[in-house]
């Protein structure tokens, strides 16, 4: 999903009506620039329909990240089945008056009328003196509600600096600020952005809560992506179960990711998409801003289920959306390879899946290459080595648009392995890579080049068996 034109950022967890999904997108007409929000509709996850902005910039005051409800109990005195978004603004453009507002929709979500005042104020922002009370004051966005029909209450997370908060309400207007969560390491796992606090069950029958966010655990050598935490929600905070988080995704590019039930299977099946960029280098131009104006684009939609694990713990594994399945338009099996060294598969595109196995006994380095030029030299690779399972898009450079440092994302792999399944999927502007049942997904951006549509399959220090090679191809996009 990407937008029509100009910047693009976090995703607002949709809601269904009109019998699709409705999702929300922060969009500006300039790199990382004041804007509001725009909609988008989905029957299948694959294909949107744009229909502009619904919460504009007004006043040169921007709509920043929020969620949407449907209020199918008139809670809020706007209609039984109206949609409620909670959305943060910077009171009066300040940034410290980081405030929450309430929007209502009466035709399913696609006009929107506001509250003029704040239904949770920052109180601290207006009492801050030193500079750490203002730091945490200039943290206080993101909200995300959901209904806890156990208690009969809705439940709100938001972002702080150093941990997440959480409110509840009868009535979506008055809320009444509960017990924090005060994660371990906050300082190096970075402050909570676009909290998401939701139950699901499990495929052994059993119920559980998942807190997840967006963190920047780059100083301690973690991703910058999706962490979340299983654990128990009480009615007045949520209780960890063990205090190091799991992650969602160990790329570069899946930030501000939002998760919400499906339509088929809203207990077992949660969708969920990513902002595939990443705060160290999102404001930059990228290369295609000087024909189109484009800087922005969300993941594939991910399906989720949670399994336990042998260990006893649960985890949330990814898998591509089915519907994607559909939208194939060829699909090309070849013939299985023993590779020692490197070999180019006879094939060529820009969007398509490439599903395979590999096996090796002594090789050290197992991979596939992916928008490869006719020469070599330029191409991102996907592969196995030592501990490591990784994706490095250093090779794809461009000049004046460069990433580093930021280029090789590794996510940790069992080093005795000697066999890995790969989905990997690749579209003009970004590679996102499903590792065996979906316990590892690496999601980044690449900026390739117009003869980037080369795949070659490489290894290191011995010979690996490439087999039940597929390629499904995709339509360019126009």
């Amino acid at each position: 999903m990407t937008p029509p034109t100009g910047w693009l950022c976090d995703a607002q967890r949709p809601i269904v009506s009109r019998g699709a999904y409705q999702l929300y997108y922060l969009r500006s007409a300039q790199n990382n620039g004041d804007g509001g929000w725009d909609h988008a509709t989905t029957a299948d996850g694959v294909s949107f329909t744009h229909h502009g902005p619904v919460m504009p910039l007004t006043n040169g005051v921007p709509v920043w990240s929020g969620c949407l409800v449907v209020d199918h109990a008139n809670t809020a005195g706007f209609g039984a089945g109206a949609v409620i978004a909670l959305a943060t603004r910077p009171t009066d453009g300040i940034r410290r008056y980081q405030e929450q507002y309430l929007y209502w929709s009466t035709d399913g979500g696609f006009t929107f009328s506001m509250l003029p005042d704040a239904v949770i104020v920052n109180t601290d922002g207006r009492t801050a003196t030193s500079p750490a009370q203002v730091d945490n004051a200039e943290w206080f966005r993101d909200p995300k509600v959901h209904w806890d029909a156990a208690r009969n209450e809705w439940v709100l997370a938001l972002g702080r600096a150093r941990y997440a908060a959480f409110y509840t309400s009868r009535n979506l207007r008055t809320w009444t600020l509960r017990r924090n969560f005060d994660y371990p390491n906050a300082q190096q796992l970075g402050g909570i952005e676009c909290p998401d606090l939701f139950q699901m069950t499990a495929d052994d029958g059993s119920r559980h809560w998942v807190l997840g966010a967006s963190m920047d655990a780059y100083g301690v050598g973690l991703p910058m992506t999706y962490a979340y935490w299983m654990g128990t929600w009480n009615g007045e905070q949520f209780i960890a179960d063990n205090p190091s988080p799991q992650w969602l995704d160990w790329g570069w590019d899946w930030y501000g990711a939002v998760t919400w039930p499906t339509i088929e299977a809203p207990e077992t099946r949660r969708l969920a998409i990513g902002w595939m960029n990443n705060w160290k280098y999102a404001a930059r131009d990228v290369p295609t801003d000087v024909t189109d104006g484009y800087n922005g684009q969300n993941s594939l939609v991910r399906e989720l289920r949670l399994e336990r694990q042998t260990g006893g713990w649960y985890t949330l594994l990814s898998s591509p959306i089915a519907a994607l399945a559909t939208h194939a338009t060829a699909t090309i099996s070849l013939p299985d390879r023993t590779v020692n060294g490197n070999t180019v598969l006879p094939w060529n595109g820009r969007a398509y899946e490439l599903e395979l196995d590999i096996a090796w006994s002594t090789a050290t380095n197992v991979g596939v290459s992916v928008g490869r030029s006719a020469n070599g030299l330029r191409h991102t690779n996907i592969g196995k080595y030592g501990a490591d399972l990784y994706v490095d898009r250093a090779p794809s450079e461009r000049s004046g648009y460069t990433l580093a440092p930021y280029v090789r994302a590794a996510a940790p792999i069992d080093p005795a392995a000697r066999s890995v399944h790969l989905r990997i999927f690749v579209d003009r502007q970004s590679v996102e890579v499903f590792v065996n049942a979906g316990h590892t997904v690496l999601s980044q951006q690449v900026h390739f080049a117009d003869g980037d549509t080369g795949i070659a399959l490489y290894t290191d220090g011995g010979a690996a068996q490439f087999t039940n090679i597929t390629i499904r191809e995709f339509a360019a996009a126009i």
